[in-house]
């Protein structure tokens, strides 16, 4: 035991020479590369790829291979590993350099599985190495970085009823994890509704009287990226509601408050008006003006209301 021990020991630390020698080289290599190439180094100085203090700080040649021909004949050939450019490459190949020394992150595990890589979008499409300021990484600069690609979420985001990206307050990488997830649409949680309840937890429950789209999928209601309705509804109330539940009847008369017939007196052909001293609160006034449905059934994520008189908390009143 005590032999293998050793032996291992032994192994171990020739290991760490052999790599601490290979260190050593790359980074002699890499000066080099100053002699021609210093601006780069100068432009991402203060970025976490230029701590000499740290030894898992790459050099040139950690991205750019040994460049041995490049480096004896600069104007005739190109180093050995190029991200932009006819020369650049595959997506694929690129990522990989990148994942020689990021994938041990577990942000980054489920990167070959994800919607990116299958559409050949590499690491270098979204970040920038030879900067002080990736703007990726910013969260007042990282949504114009997807927008790049995401059209139509640009659109949206720009809506009345939207998070706060414009104002720097949230980013993308908020509510998706871009290097691959086990949830829907690259969510940082398993879920829709996990990933929304990291800030919304008061909707999480469980309530005595649950809502099932509530409990389902946040987004069957809502819009995350932004709409036009308040509370980032997809449609606004009661048809958003209707589209389950059947509608009140209401002497069939339209959504308009002052049409003839809602308010007294009653309109031609029409025995009494829709709203009397008498009526009830389900009219089309509240049915289809103000918060609409919500007027009356105002806890729709949830109820933990006990009663058991009429209004039961099961139609999510208060």
């Amino acid at each position: 035991m005590r032999i293998r021990n050793a032996v291992v020991a032994l192994g171990l630390c020739l290991c760490g020479l052999v790599g601490s020698a290979w260190a050593a080289v790359d980074a002699q290599a890499s000066k080099a590369c100053l002699q021609c190439h210093e601006e780069n180094a100068e432009n991402m100085a203060k970025s976490a790829h230029s701590v000499a203090a740290d030894a898992r700080t790459p050099t040139c040649v950690s991205c750019h291979g040994a460049s041995g021909k490049h480096a004896g004949n600069p104007t005739e050939a190109k180093p050995d590993r190029l991200f932009s450019g006819k020369s650049a490459l595959p997506a694929a190949d690129a990522s990989a350099v990148c994942l020689d020394c990021h994938e041990k992150d577990t942000k980054r595990a489920l990167w070959a599985a994800s919607a990116h890589p299958a559409a050949d979008v590499g690491c270098g499409n979204c970040h920038k190495v030879h900067v002080n300021r990736d703007r990726a990484l910013a969260k007042t600069t990282q949504s114009e970085v997807c927008f790049a690609c995401h059209k139509e979420q640009r659109t949206q985001i720009s809506k009345p009823s939207r998070h706060p990206l414009a104002e720097g307050k949230m980013a993308c990488s908020d509510c998706h994890n871009v290097h691959g997830s086990a949830g829907p649409k690259l969510a940082r949680r398993d879920t829709t509704n996990d990933t929304c309840y990291t800030c919304h937890a008061e909707k999480r429950g469980p309530f005595a009287h649950a809502h099932e789209p509530v409990t389902e999928d946040c987004a069957i209601c809502h819009n995350p990226h932004g709409s036009a309705i308040p509370g980032m509804l997809k449609v606004r109330a009661p048809i958003l509601c209707n589209q389950c539940h059947t509608p009140h009847v209401t002497g069939e008369l339209g959504a308009v408050g002052g049409q003839r017939g809602v308010f007294p007196p009653a309109a031609p052909g029409q025995g009494t008006p829709a709203i009397t001293s008498g009526t009830t609160g389900k009219n089309v006034v509240n049915i289809w003006q103000g918060r609409s449905c919500m007027n009356c059934h105002t806890q729709v994520h949830g109820s933990n209301n006990p009663s058991a008189t009429n209004p039961t908390p099961q139609f999510m009143f208060r």
